[in-house]
């Protein structure tokens, strides 16, 4: 039997080793099928088995897998953000070949492009620049003015001015002060001005405009207003150093308010309105002319014209000037209602002035006004003496100090002689 079977068995062989052959192939394309199969799912069966442990680390924004087509798989990926730090994993969009040869050699795969750099975003600075106020206070002047006669009127004026300038350069004035008025055979007053001022311009004009009330310790209030109108009709032309070399400006003016003329008048409860205009011409660098009108109506039927003139030259220090002055009345209404209303008076004279700086701080000015007056057809001498020093204090602090001497007439006295005093003040005061 044994002899039956060997013939067989050696007679296959080749048979043998065929079937060995080929089941060894069998299974080594089996296994290299299950690893191709493997390492092209890898990266998807993990993520659906454990995607939570890839969110915790990568934050995948989307994955598609669009199809196989002829061995390439095609994929859409967007860049990962990494939790841990600030740069990016940028997968390209594109196809891949499942038999390339970078994927069973890992030395031949392509590097991934490197991420490119996150632009700081500074945020915004805050500028250094400072912020301009709306209003800042510019000066206060105080205004002093006692003025007496040798009739026994007695007139005192103590008035502050506070000037605020605005962001876009106009100005605001806040004006107060105290006022008193003493005459014989007549109760004295106080009053308390209050004024609110405002000055801008309108292309080449100026104007100023002011209102307010006047407080009175046992008269009913008044109300107060103010305006003027300021237009050049030759445009002005000054040097290099400030000075005023040629320009005409011509000004409108318009005043409401009681009449402060004496306590007489105010018990007398006497209100006007005023109004004209100014003219101011600087004929050249030493010569100017100033000329005024003006036009009054008052609440006890009366109405009154002034006007004033004034030519002057100046001579390094010295200046010589021409004065014209004309004032009437429709009414003298002088004994019944308080006020100097005469229905024809004149004054002309000629002044002789001197100006000068007799220190750094200290500078003063001397005048005197020779000439003539008529009231009532006669005429009288009329002359005035002025003295003015003004003393610097400080580059912002400066004042000024005035007295004055005139017979020049503010009341019918008929035949006596009259004259009046006037002690003068101011002080500046610069922001």
């Amino acid at each position: 039997m044994a002899g039956t079977f060997r013939p067989y068995f050696f007679g296959s062989n080749h048979s043998l080793h065929a079937n060995l052959i080929f089941w060894f192939l069998r299974l080594q394309l089996l296994a290299i099928s299950s690893i191709g199969i493997l390492i092209l799912s890898e990266a998807k069966l993990l993520a659906a088995i454990e995607p939570k442990k890839y969110r915790s680390q990568v934050e995948v924004n989307m994955l598609q897998v669009s199809s196989i087509q002829d061995g390439i798989i095609k994929e859409t990926q967007t860049p990962c953000k990494l939790n841990s730090s600030n740069s990016h994993i940028l997968i390209p969009n594109s196809s891949f070949l499942i038999a390339a040869p970078e994927n069973f050699n890992p030395s031949l795969q392509m590097p991934p492009p490197i991420p490119k750099p996150i632009k700081k975003i500074n945020p915004p600075q805050s500028s250094t620049k400072p912020v301009k106020p709306e209003a800042v206070l510019d000066n206060i002047q105080t205004d002093f003015r006692n003025d007496t006669d040798n009739f026994g009127q007695h007139n005192l004026f103590i008035e502050s001015t506070a000037q605020l300038r605005l962001r876009n350069g106009n100005k605001i004035k806040f004006k107060t002060g105290v006022d008193y008025f003493e005459q014989r055979n007549v109760q004295s007053l106080t009053n308390i001005p209050f004024q609110v001022g405002w000055e801008g311009k309108i292309g080449q004009v100026t104007v100023q405009t002011a209102a307010g009330i006047d407080f009175f310790d046992r008269l009913p209030s008044a109300i107060n207003f103010n305006a003027k109108v300021d237009a050049p009709i030759i445009p002005a032309k000054v040097s290099p150093s400030g000075q005023l070399l040629s320009g005409v400006v011509l000004s409108a003016n318009l005043e409401q308010g009681p009449l402060k003329f004496n306590a007489r008048t105010l018990n007398h409860q006497i209100t006007d309105w005023r109004f004209g205009p100014d003219l101011y011409w600087q004929i050249d660098r030493n010569t100017s002319l100033f000329s005024s009108l003006r036009l009054g109506n008052y609440n006890d039927g009366n109405s009154e014209v002034q006007s004033f003139s004034r030519l002057e030259h100046k001579l390094g220090q010295f200046s010589v000037a021409a004065n014209l002055f004309t004032w009437s009345y429709k009414n003298n209404f002088e004994s019944k209602s308080g006020y100097f209303s005469p229905q024809d008076f004149l004054v002309y004279n000629v002044e002789i002035a001197w100006e000068g700086n007799i220190s750094k701080f200290l500078r003063c000015r001397l005048a005197a006004d020779l000439g003539q007056q008529r009231l009532k057809g006669e005429f009288d001498n009329a002359n005035t003496y002025q003295a003015r020093c003004t003393v610097k204090l400080s580059p912002n602090i400066e004042t000024d100090l005035g007295y004055s001497f005139s017979n020049v007439r503010n009341l019918n006295t008929e035949t006596s002689s009259y004259n009046s005093n006037s002690l003068t003040g101011q002080l500046r005061i610069k922001f």
